[in-house]
């Protein structure tokens, strides 16, 4: 596309996101060792930050790993083979705590909500009842295959209301922590998983599991092997003083880490979801006044991403496909939806301006795969929201 060049990078994704220039600065910076005082005190910074946004007063345990590795370890740690486990699911992410728990020798029973749907946490709840021998029930916050955030301290509050006492419970935050509210310990999950490349502004590389006491007395229990996801070995090395790491950690990553979580809470986590938020009502407002429907659910929980059907007899892999052509990146379906919805991330470093390119881009995409669009139109869509939550801000 020459007409576009020089071709810049533009970053639409549910994940990776957007990185801070002050992030990736930091990151450039001489490597330093691991084991040297520099970091150590970078590390304690970070270890110190990173409970507020989970909403949690315990320790968050960090790994060198994707976030599906701290979803390992939350299942290593808490369940033994043979044990039988709960997974709330409603998409393609949700599967995965119940895939990792197979592997690991559970037994695992699910409950399936559709997919772009939110759970309903009332139905989990008598679902739960029905099986008082489970040790532990996983489900997930942000759904990133379709965009449907759940409602995840309703959802605590019927399990344990409805579950055994000894019922451990976990959560998947991967793409929802720093982008909605997290309150761990008001709703009372036992552990709650992330990872950095999302919404807490970081690339890949870096995972967390912030874990209860409830999860470490049973962690001390458990029998299941493992070594480099254990928590005991990981939390024995952070609680030193300094803190340190069981292992060679992705330091360049922990450093950038510093610098997003002070990002972070200078604007404020209570801005940062209120910005989240506005984000994805214009994007909804967007796709609406294009004249397409959307996948996931058209309220303010929509707050991560927003996931769009494709027209029949439009090829919906081709659109991000072209974006691509200059330099924009948004991500489409996965499994059997893949060419069936795309999918416009909007969470992390992201504000309404990129917000108003992406919703560019998207259009002439679709005017150039011969998409039935009006040019123009989402982008009107998007801006009328941003400008009346702006007028809305100063009355």
């Amino acid at each position: 596309m020459d007409d576009l060049r020089p071709i810049k990078t533009h970053l639409f994704t549910p994940g990776p996101t957007p990185v801070p220039p002050e992030v990736l600065a930091a990151m450039a910076a001489p490597v330093i060792h691991h084991r040297t005082p520099a970091f150590q005190a970078v590390l304690e910074e970070v270890l110190d930050a990173l409970p507020t946004v989970f909403g949690t007063a315990h320790e968050v345990a960090l790994f060198t790993s994707s976030g599906t590795g701290a979803m390992e370890s939350a299942v290593a740690n808490l369940v033994n083979p043979g044990d039988e486990v709960l997974v709330a699911e409603f998409g393609r992410f949700g599967a995965r705590w119940g895939q990792i728990a197979e592997r690991y020798g559970a037994t695992v029973r699910v409950h399936s909500t559709l997919r772009g749907e939110r759970p309903d946490a009332a139905a989990i709840g008598e679902w739960v009842a029905q099986h008082p021998a489970a040790v532990a029930f996983f489900t997930t916050h942000s759904e990133t295959s379709t965009g449907a955030v759940s409602d995840a301290g309703a959802i605590a509050a019927a399990v344990r209301a409805a579950g055994p006492d000894h019922l451990l419970l976990g959560l998947d935050a991967i793409s929802s922590l720093g982008a909605v509210e997290c309150r761990q310990d008001d709703w009372g999950y036992d552990v709650v998983v992330a990872g950095s490349q999302k919404a807490l502004m970081t690339p890949p590389g870096l995972a967390f599991a912030s874990v209860s006491p409830r999860a470490w007395e049973r962690c001390e229990q458990v029998t299941s092997p493992r070594m480099y996801f254990d928590w005991r070995k990981n939390l024995a090395a952070q609680r030193k003083t300094p803190p340190s790491t069981a292992f060679t950690p992705a330091l360049t990553v922990v450093l950038g880490l510093r610098v997003a979580l002070q990002i972070l809470h200078e604007e404020g986590l209570d801005q940062v979801y209120a910005r989240h938020v506005q984000l994805g009502r214009a994007t909804r407002a967007a796709m609406h006044a294009l004249g397409y429907e959307l996948f996931g659910p058209d309220d303010d929980s929509s707050a991560v991403l927003t996931a769009v059907r494709v027209p029949d007899g439009n090829d919906g892999a081709a659109l991000p496909k072209r974006l691509r052509d200059y330099g924009v990146t948004i991500a489409g379906g996965q499994d059997d939806l893949k060419g069936r919805i795309f999918r416009v991330g909007h969470c992390g470093w992201v504000n309404e301006l990129d917000n108003v390119l992406c919703i560019a881009a998207v259009e002439r995409a679709m005017a150039e795969l011969g998409w039935d669009v009006e040019p123009g139109a989402g982008v009107a869509g998007a801006q009328r929201a941003h400008l009346g939550a702006l007028a809305g801000a100063a009355r």
